[in-house]
């Protein structure tokens, strides 16, 4: 577990989990995606108010993504994660875009392979002209058991630090980086995305 000097309260998450988890986790598996999660995230956390929610929603993702990896649980919708350097971006904005254009028929994780402390601005803002806000969006850490879970796994950028798993779909997209973009660049890459969005949705059936 984490040093008492951590700002995240681990007792308290570790008993809120283990009761939502019951039944599908031991407390011990509950302890310790609680410390990966909270080791992932503080040495780039910018605002430590909110890092103790976030451990609790990152901590919840591995564990979801670990039972469904492992069978514990079924999967009703394909998993798609995307993927890339900092989860500040383009990953960001594809799991925006996917879960908006099919929503309830996917379900989307992103991840970066050396994230950072939070998401670019600027993308926020684009994706705010398209009425999609990233309200509860985060930048976290590529972990084995999300890839695990997925189904379709989408780099951009990042495809070479990304753990290969058989009987996945990967995907590799040349996509533009928006870090230190323009918001009129940025439109473009939304859009660039979207269109691949699109057509990964149609080559689903979906």
């Amino acid at each position: 577990m984490t040093t008492s000097s951590s700002p995240v309260d681990t007792a308290r998450l570790l008993e809120e989990l283990s009761y939502d988890f019951d039944g599908v986790f031991t407390t011990d598996e509950v302890a310790d995606a609680v410390d990966r999660a909270s080791r992932a995230l503080e040495p780039t956390a910018t605002v430590t108010t909110y890092l103790p929610v976030l451990v609790k929603r990152y901590a919840s993702e591995l564990l979801v993504a670990s039972a469904q990896a492992d069978g514990r649980t079924a999967k009703f919708v394909p998993e798609l994660l995307f993927v890339c350097v900092h989860n500040a971006g383009r990953s960001q904005i594809a799991a925006a875009l996917a879960a908006h254009l099919a929503p309830g028929k996917v379900h989307v994780r992103s991840a970066g392979s050396r994230p950072t402390g939070e998401i670019n601005p600027v993308v926020v803002e684009a994706l705010a002209e398209r009425g999609i806000e990233l309200t509860e969006a985060y930048p976290k850490p590529l972990a084995d058991t999300v890839v695990r879970a997925a189904d379709v796994i989408v780099t951009m950028g990042c495809g070479d630090e990304c753990p290969y798993f058989p009987g996945k779909r990967y995907e590799d997209w040349q996509v533009a980086d928006p870090d230190g973009a323009s918001l009129e660049a940025v439109r473009d890459i939304r859009d660039d995305i979207q269109t691949r969005i699109t057509a990964l949705l149609r080559d689903l059936d979906l």
